[in-house]
């Protein structure tokens, strides 16, 4: 056997797949299953509690203030705070990137139900590809 260097060649098929506004590499096989993690929707979701915990602590009286102190919008601090209202096993979906496809920031922007097990049959609708999200007061689709 010489001692001459040995070249090793690794052939790892990749493909380039958009994930939250990034592009991702995914490999087949058994990481066919990467998890979609929605970059965007996690800070939401983060911000979301943060805001929460700044109101219950009393470190803000209002979402206006809140709103004033971080130099947005209050609508828009209304719609996010909403996120806090998703049932918990949801919440650990969209960290971990297990969310159903459809389930993006704009959509849970979106009046849903405040009711957990209807959020479920949501998210179960949204697996089976015919879910939109229901107008809880008007049962109209948004």
């Amino acid at each position: 056997m010489s001692d001459a260097a040995q070249t090793l060649i690794v052939v790892i098929p990749l493909r380039v797949k958009p994930r939250g506004g990034r592009k991702a590499m995914v490999t087949p096989g058994v990481l066919a299953l990467e998890r979609r993690q929605d970059l965007t929707l996690i800070k939401a979701v983060a911000r979301a509690f943060r805001w929460r915990r700044m109101l219950e602590t009393g470190r803000f009286a209002t979402i206006n203030e809140l709103a004033a102190a971080e130099k947005i919008n209050s609508s828009y601090v209304s719609r996010v705070l909403r996120l806090t209202l998703l049932a918990p096993d949801m919440v650990e979906a969209i960290l971990d990137g297990r969310q159903p496809e459809g389930m993006t920031l704009p959509a849970l922007m979106k009046p849903f139900s405040v009711e957990w097990k209807e959020q479920r049959e949501e998210a179960a609708l949204r697996r089976a590809g015919s879910f939109t999200f229901v107008d809880a007061q008007s049962h109209r689709s948004c």
